[in-house]
């Protein structure tokens, strides 16, 4: 699947990528308590690129210039703008660094 291909709903999304950029990570308050989330930019091999949201663990697992392999994952609208989660199902799989 291609990010151009990607829209707001979309569920078992199955992509790979390049991390292109990646903020810092931050403490956020949700209704199971303070987590710690950070969001990355991730482009294709058509240079299409999307907001990724890596949550705990996850976070450390990645780097910017990884390549990447999301594995059902979902596609949401956050003010506006596509982003790309993990969800509790989905997984992320770093292929080289």
């Amino acid at each position: 699947m291609k990010i151009s291909e990607l829209r707001a709903g979309m569920g078992n999304v199955n992509i790979k990528a390049r991390v292109i950029k990646k903020e810092e990570t931050r403490t956020v308050n949700t209704k199971n308590g303070a987590r710690r989330v950070a969001n990355l930019v991730i482009e294709d091999e058509d240079k299409n690129t999307i907001k990724l949201s890596l949550w705990e663990d996850e976070i450390e697992k990645v780097k910017e210039g990884d390549e990447i392999e999301i594995e059902n994952g979902y596609v949401s609208e956050f003010r506006g703008e596509l982003q790309l989660s993990l969800g509790r199902y989905g997984k992320i799989i770093s292929l080289k660094h």
